[in-house]
């Protein structure tokens, strides 16, 4: 499927959702930001937790391929109405004036993508420093780990290759990830003040995490969005 395809399907799932949430008078789902170590399991987990508070999990992949394209990333941003697009612009001005937002296109494409994903909530976003560019009071924001052993034999046994190039591959990732959020964001991506959750998966059961993350959304208490106005809905 073609990344147009896939935009307008989206595109499609948002305002189907937005309607029904109109006729129940219902808020949006959570917004979960997930980061994590090359091999600790985080793709899978991020799977697993969208499916379990059944809403849509956004890649780094797509993320990415969106965010290269000023045609692409536009027609993300067109999902929403004129209200949400207002935050979401006032919410880039700001960025823009932190004195670690790098004045980059891609990254303005990148916020404008990531961005229009949490207007529009209930969305699990794997990856692309996505805890950098969201508030963190409206976010739950997750980062994964785990011994670097263990993390070989997870790569070693996903992609079917040696240890050797399961370390060669971890050591590459880990590189790239850190030099993408050091060069964006003026941050180390293993300062654990940027996440409220840490989770080391060597030990834990996805449905485990999945408890844990469920109780974090709970003590958290991230604010209600309804995406319209109840005052103003027939």
């Amino acid at each position: 499927m073609t990344i147009e395809r896939m935009i307008d399907e989206q595109a499609r799932k948002w305002q189907q959702a937005t309607d029904r949430r109109k006729k129940k008078q219902e808020s949006t789902g959570p917004v979960i930001t997930i980061s994590r170590e090359p091999g600790s399991e985080g793709h899978v987990l991020a799977k697993k937790i969208a499916g379990e508070l059944k809403i849509d999990l956004f890649d780094r992949e797509i993320i990415h391929e969106v965010a290269k394209s000023a045609n692409m990333s536009e027609r993300v941003v067109k999902s929403l109405d004129e209200k949400e697009r207002s935050i979401l612009e006032n919410w880039i001005q700001f960025l823009k004036t932190s004195r670690w937002f790098w004045g980059d296109e891609y990254v303005h494409h990148l916020t404008n993508v990531i961005g229009t994903i949490h207007e529009h909530g209930s969305a699990v976003i794997l990856g692309r420093g996505a805890n950098m560019l969201l508030p963190p009071e409206e976010t739950l924001r997750v980062r994964f780990v785990a011994p670097f052993d263990i993390r070989v034999q997870n790569i070693s046994k996903e992609q079917n290759i040696s240890q050797e190039k399961a370390k060669k591959y971890i050591y590459k990732e880990e590189s790239d990830r850190k030099a993408f959020v050091r060069k964006y964001f003026q941050v180390d991506i293993d300062d654990a003040v940027n996440y409220d959750l840490v989770i080391n998966t060597q030990y834990m059961k996805p449905e485990q995490i999945i408890d844990v993350i469920k109780a974090s959304l709970k003590f958290k208490k991230l604010p209600a969005r309804r995406r319209f106005d109840p005052k103003t809905e027939a």
